[in-house]
């Protein structure tokens, strides 16, 4: 079920470093996450840890506390084997700028980034997986789900999905003005952002396929555009 917690409830997602630039509002999170279209999975496997680009979604009424965030992945992945029980930590992070400073110190970035961390969790439930896939499908393309067929057991075999609480988690955001040195900004040196934002180009039919392109595909590229 949802909760209406504040963000960073635990000692390993409160803010130490740049405390000002902390979100507190879990709304907020829930509209980065609904934004980002790729998150980074950490997980430790063995001696050394590893970081995973992967397709995720989220669905705030899961059965997890805070709700449940959703990555899926090969059955035959060795990362996936070791996840379920482990502690992991999901990554989203969107950039909304470059800041350039008056100073090579004061160069940043304008940004929106997320930090999830708990216990991964199988999910072995049938009706749940499926659920969880076609959330992760409609995440890339509202919609989209429902006009495919549905996966066949062979493909749901190979599939494993991990499910993350949404309970623990923190959230930072930097926007605006480089923050220069009064002596720096009088010295008269141009300073200011770049604004940084993806677009979709117009949907490319396969070379199998046909040019009638359909109205989620067609839709979502628009909203990125």
């Amino acid at each position: 079920m949802t909760t209406a917690a504040p963000l960073s409830p635990t000692p390993r997602t409160t803010l130490n470093r740049g405390r000002h630039r902390g979100v507190d509002d879990r709304e907020r999170l829930h509209a980065l996450l609904a934004d980002g279209l790729v998150a980074h999975l950490g997980i430790t496997v063995g001696d050394h840890p590893l970081v995973l680009p992967t397709a995720y979604a989220v669905d705030l009424d899961g059965p997890d506390e805070g709700g449940s965030l959703y990555v899926h992945g090969s059955v035959a992945a060795g990362w996936l084997r070791r996840a379920p029980g482990a502690t992991v930590c999901v990554s989203i992070t969107e950039l909304d700028g470059l800041v350039a400073g008056r100073s090579s110190f004061h160069h940043s970035m304008n940004y929106r980034s997320a930090v999830v961390i708990g216990p991964a969790r199988l999910v072995t439930d049938e009706a749940e997986r499926v659920h969880a896939l076609d959330l992760i499908v409609d995440h890339m393309v509202p919609g989209r789900s429902a006009t495919l067929r549905p996966s066949t057991r062979k493909e749901l075999a190979a599939t494993a999905v991990l499910a993350v609480p949404l309970v623990e988690a923190s959230m930072k955001q930097r926007d605006g003005d480089p923050v220069d040195d009064p002596e720096d900004i009088e010295a008269g040196v141009w300073g200011g952002t770049i604004p940084v934002r993806r677009v979709a180009l117009p949907p490319v039919s396969g070379a199998d396929s046909h040019d009638r392109v359909p109205e989620d595909v067609r839709r979502r590229a628009a909203q990125l555009a």
